[in-house]
């Protein structure tokens, strides 16, 4: 497949419906060099999901049935949002991790949300058995090309604002993400894959030799609790050789306050996993190393001003 030009035509088919995302740079965090961030949880409905999801809407045809996803939360919301703009209903299965703020989130945009026990794997089982049942249009939390393509104008979005880092950390679930920028970048700067030591599918694929089902739990899990690699990811990460770290769940917690607390960025654990490899050394550069972090989602649970 030729993946930039894939993704090439997404940004044309989804630039009037997507925010182009702001950059910082900041000498912050305890570290020692200057590194630039890309601030994606700014994306509509807080992640990048979004992209993915108007990519797969814009480039196929909606049966009537409507459309059908399983999600820890962020992809349900993004299809969601997808769905309502283009006129087309949409039925979501979320585990009971998923949490009240995305849960509260994707019932706001007006999907028919169903929570379902287990995790983000009982969801998707949910949401294919509904597919056969129904003709509804499946859209993949992030195996699939249409998902792909449409991550991966994250990463065009990026180069084309003046990234000069030699390296890109990117969190990990499924891969959708990490696929678009290894799609998109095919080799041309090193890619950094980040997860939690508690759900790790790259990494254990990596390890093996091909995907392989792991054990899910975290502090991130409702966002990068993927049981199994994507196929397209470990494909990508194999061919490209692509490096993954593991950080703790603490880190990843003092990762997420350093956001609030040094940038007033309120973001969710998955959304700080990428700069925890940095500041817990997981990931340690080499001098004279410019390396950016992707910071991915911003559906902070418990939403901070439900109350008010």
């Amino acid at each position: 497949m030729d993946w930039q030009a894939e993704i090439i035509s997404a940004q044309t088919r989804i630039a009037q419906y997507i925010r182009r995302t702001p950059l910082i740079s900041v000498r912050a965090f305890g570290l020692s060099n200057e590194i630039d961030l890309k601030l994606e949880h700014l994306q509509h409905t807080g992640s990048f999901k979004t992209r993915g999801a108007f990519n797969t809407l814009l480039s196929q045809k909606v049966p009537k049935a409507g459309l059908v996803a399983a999600s820890g939360g962020n992809h349900g919301a993004a299809v969601a949002y997808a769905g309502s703009q283009l006129g087309h209903k949409a039925r979501i299965y979320v585990p009971e991790m998923a949490g009240p703020a995305k849960i509260n989130l994707i019932e706001s945009l007006g999907a028919d949300l169903h929570v379902v026990e287990g995790a983000y794997a009982n969801a998707l089982n949910a949401a294919m058995a509904y597919e056969a049942e129904t003709g509804a249009m499946q859209i993949h939390a992030y195996d699939a090309p249409g998902t792909v393509a449409g991550q991966g104008t994250c990463m065009a979005e990026w180069e084309a604002q003046g990234l000069e880092a030699d390296t890109v950390l990117i969190a990990v679930g499924g891969g959708g993400l990490i696929s678009g920028a290894m799609a998109w970048l095919g080799g041309q700067r090193k890619i950094v894959a980040v997860e939690p030591e508690t759900c790790n599918a790259l990494h254990a694929a990596r390890n093996e030799g091909n995907p392989v089902d792991v054990d899910v739990s975290g502090v991130a899990a409702n966002a990068l609790g993927a049981r199994r690699i994507g196929n397209i990811c470990f494909g990508l990460a194999e061919q490209q050789g692509i490096e993954t770290v593991l950080v703790s769940d603490e880190a990843i917690i003092l990762a997420q306050r350093a956001l609030w607390t040094e940038l007033r960025q309120l973001v969710e654990p998955a959304g700080a996993a990428a700069l925890a490899a940095l500041m817990s050394g997981a990931y340690r550069p080499a001098k004279g190393e410019r390396v950016a972090v992707l910071v991915c989602g911003g559906n902070i649970a418990p939403d901070p001003f439900t109350d008010l």
